[in-house]
């Protein structure tokens, strides 16, 4: 995948897209919040396959966190955001499915932080009426993450434990609903009482304040059992002792790094603490191909229009502010889903 905007041709310019001009959050240097500036930049062509979208939101995820940093590469200078939904302003030479005026949404895509993206037809997803711009943005790469951990990683029956990290931030509070809808029993860790009492509201029946000795606290709601499942999005802060809180024969489902990456692991250590299940899925491998994709999505979309899964836009920023607003997710100063608008 490419990260730069595209270069236009005078002939392109001057038939297709009058003045030309749009404006990216561009990454010349990898680093801190402050690596993020807003700039002028030429309007990007849609080629054949590609839609050219007028942003109306982009999601925030620690994903964009790890690039910005340089935890995960991407060549320099690139503008950043994996998701977001917008309007159709033009399409590719080839494209059938989509049509200038639709609205659309998109996740594990490059560039989002812009006023003009192009986005692949293959990622893109209609956007039904009665959902914003902002609940779609909100939602697609995180409610089909949570919908592919709760769905399709481990077989959950009604009735078993599963302890979830971050309870509180957008997947927790996303999967929190998916799996108590299924009558599974949601114990969560959370950073302070305000976030405990936002991961109650989606349904978790016990709540962890703080991340010391929770492997401890799990055990003791769980007769000393451990939980059937955890999934772990924070990382290296929680990983070794997410292992203690698994009970034998269970499952470990590290899905994010928020912390820092985990260390090498030994499969020794699985063994040891009860034959244990390790697994780091990743979104692109649960959405592969279209009918995946729609599958996920649609379920999403149907769930929220119908009042099932409540989306939390817990922080909206400028989108001249990325800065600010990657700053206040590292921090762990928001909840729910952080968004840029234009």
């Amino acid at each position: 995948m490419t990260y730069r905007h595209a270069e236009l041709s005078s002939a392109t310019r001057a038939a297709d897209y009058p003045g030309c001009m749009s404006h990216a959050i561009v990454i010349e240097e990898t680093g801190g919040p402050e690596v993020m500036q807003w700039r002028e930049v030429e309007q990007p062509v849609p080629g054949p396959g590609e839609l050219l979208v007028e942003t109306g939101a982009a999601g925030v995820n620690f994903i964009d966190t790890y690039l910005r940093t340089g935890t995960y590469r991407a060549p320099l200078p690139f503008t950043p955001g994996k998701e977001g939904a917008g309007r159709v302003v033009a399409v590719g030479s080839d494209v059938t499915e989509f049509a200038p005026g639709d609205r659309v949404a998109w996740a594990m895509g490059d560039g989002g932080y812009a006023e003009h993206v192009v986005v692949p037809v293959r990622l893109a997803v209609r956007v039904p009426d009665g959902i914003s711009d902002e609940q779609a943005a909100a939602a697609l790469l995180q409610g089909m993450t949570a919908h592919f951990l709760a769905h399709s990683i481990v077989q959950l029956d009604a009735g078993d434990i599963v302890l979830l990290h971050a309870g509180a931030g957008g997947v927790g509070l996303l999967l929190t609903q998916l799996l108590t809808h299924r009558g599974i029993r949601v114990l969560t860790t959370v950073s302070t009482p305000q976030k405990a009492d936002l991961s109650r509201s989606a349904g978790a029946e016990d709540v962890i304040v703080g991340y010391d000795r929770f492997e401890e606290r799990v055990r003791e709601l769980t007769d000393g059992q451990g939980a059937r499942v955890v999934f772990d999005g924070v990382g290296r802060d929680t990983f070794d002792r997410s292992l203690d809180a698994v009970r034998s024969r269970g499952t470990m489902v590290l899905f994010g790094a928020a912390s820092g990456p985990v260390p090498p692991v030994d499969p020794q250590t699985l063994a040891a603490k009860g034959s244990l299940m390790l697994t780091r899925p990743s979104l692109n491998d649960f959405i592969a191909d279209r009918a995946e994709l729609d599958y996920r999505a649609t379920d999403i979309f149907t769930a929220i229009s119908s009042g099932e899964l409540d989306v939390r836009i817990g922080a909206t920023y400028p989108m001249p502010e990325a800065a600010r607003a990657h700053g206040d997710l590292e921090a762990r100063r928001t909840t729910g889903k952080v968004l840029l608008t234009i």
